[in-house]
This record gives structure tokens, C-alpha cells and sequence, in this order.
């Protein structure tokens, strides 16, 4: 295995039909020693009240993460900073993943009802510890998982939107089986496995999103001719 690797990240999203604003939060900040972190989170309900949630939830993650903090510690600060703000009576799914240079790891910090899929080679692993959403009870903790970075891993973490596309009582999403007939060879990049994953769950809510959905694809693959450039892509509808 190479030592030269790449990361590729890719975020798709979309608001609940009908709904004005989506409830669902993604920023993306530089670690002060290297590396990135990508918070995502999912503020109670959906349109404007949620919005404002998942904001305050975002701004304070990316604040103390831009700072140095480590990403548990992250996690439960944004939990006691929210609960002190609105005085526990409202909640926010969180997810923190980073790639950590230091330790040259993947690090998944989890407050969701929604799990976490891993893909490694043909194998999948569902990270999905019980871990309550941030913001109610009083000793809330994240669900932390931490792996090396290795060509060939891709992590995906979704909302609601996504994980309860066509429910209830429809068809659910398979993701195991949709990125087996979209990424055989697990080569695909991220942009196309995002974007694969949002497109599936619109077709299971027949093109109206019960709910905000969003999708990151973070994967790791060994580096092709490395130009040591770093490029990121924006497209945001208006």
C-alpha cells in the first residue's frame, strides 16, 4: 500500500418538500494541525426553527474544532452549550467526522438515531451504538469511532431524509445494495456515491422529500499524481 493517499468528501443535500429552508446544517472547517472536519447536523423538526437549531449546533462545533479541541470533547461541548441556550427542550442530531493527520485516522463522533456505514473493500460495517441527539438529557455523550486511513475506505453518514426515505410502511433505502450496483469495484468517487445515495431517496419519496435529507461520502483512495493542489467544489441552487 502506498503511503500517498487522497481524501475525497462529498455532501449532497436537499429540504423537505414544501418546506421553505432545510433543517439540516453542513460546514466544513481546516484542524489547526492538519487535516479537516466536516459537522453535520440535523436540528428538531424541519424549515426555519430547525434551521436556527442546527446553525447555533454548527457555528459552536466548528468553533472549538478550528480551536484544537478534540472531537469528543467537541461533541459534548456543543451538547451542554445547547441545552444551556434553550434550556434543554429542543434537540439536534450531530455527526462530527474528521480526517485527523496527526494520528492518521478517521474519526466518526456520533449523537444520532441515524447510523453510520463503513465500506471497506467488499466489506460493510454499520457503526450504529446507541447514541442520544444532543441538547435534552443532562449526560449526553457521543458514540466515537476512530480507523486508520487506508486506500479503500469510504464512510457515509446521512439524516433522516435520507435513512427514512419511503418509510413508513414502503420500501426503505438499501444502501448495501445500492452501492454494490453503483460502486462494484469500490472505486467510484465520492461526488458519484453522494449523489447516488439523495437521488435513491428521492425516487423512494416519489421526488418529494418527506423530511431534509443529507448525505456525506468521505473516501480515502490512493493518490495519482500528486500536484500537493487542494480543490473544493460548490454548486448551491438559488
Amino acid at each position: 500500500m502506498t503511503d500517498q493517499l487522497e481524501v475525497q468528501a462529498a455532501v449532497e443535500k436537499i429540504r423537505k418538500y414544501a418546506s421553505r429552508e432545510s433543517g439540516d446544517t453542513v460546514e466544513v472547517v481546516e484542524r489547526p494541525r492538519g487535516g479537516i472536519s466536516i459537522v453535520v447536523a440535523d436540528g428538531q423538526r424541519s424549515g426555519r426553527s430547525a434551521k436556527v437549531i442546527s446553525n447555533i449546533v454548527v457555528r459552536k462545533a466548528i468553533s472549538l474544532l478550528a480551536e484544537g479541541v478534540r472531537d469528543g470533547a467537541v461533541a459534548r461541548a456543543t451538547h451542554d452549550y445547547l441545552h444551556l441556550q434553550r434550556g434543554g427542550k429542543v434537540s439536534a442530531e450531530l455527526f462530527i467526522v474528521s480526517v485527523d493527520l496527526v494520528t492518521r485516522t478517521l474519526v466518526v463522533s456520533r449523537n444520532a438515531r441515524c447510523p453510520v456505514l463503513l465500506r471497506r473493500g467488499d466489506e460493510f460495517i454499520w457503526l450504529q451504538e446507541e447514541a442520544d441527539a444532543i441538547g435534552i438529557y443532562r449526560n449526553t455523550k457521543p458514540a466515537i469511532s476512530e480507523m486508520p486511513l487506508d486506500a479503500g475506505l469510504t464512510l457515509f453518514i446521512f439524516t433522516d431524509g435520507i435513512w427514512g426515505a419511503g418509510g413508513p410502511g414502503e420500501q426503505r433505502i438499501d444502501l448495501e445494495a445500492l452501492l454494490k450496483q453503483t460502486d462494484p469495484e469500490n472505486s467510484a468517487e465520492a461526488t458519484i456515491l453522494a449523489g447516488a445515495i439523495l437521488q435513491e431517496a428521492m425516487r423512494l419519496d416519489h421526488g418529494r422529500p418527506k423530511d431534509d435529507a443529507t448525505v456525506v461520502a468521505v473516501k480515502v483512495t490512493a493518490a495519482g499524481e500528486n500536484d500537493e493542489v487542494r480543490r473544493m467544489s460548490i454548486r448551491l441552487p438559488i
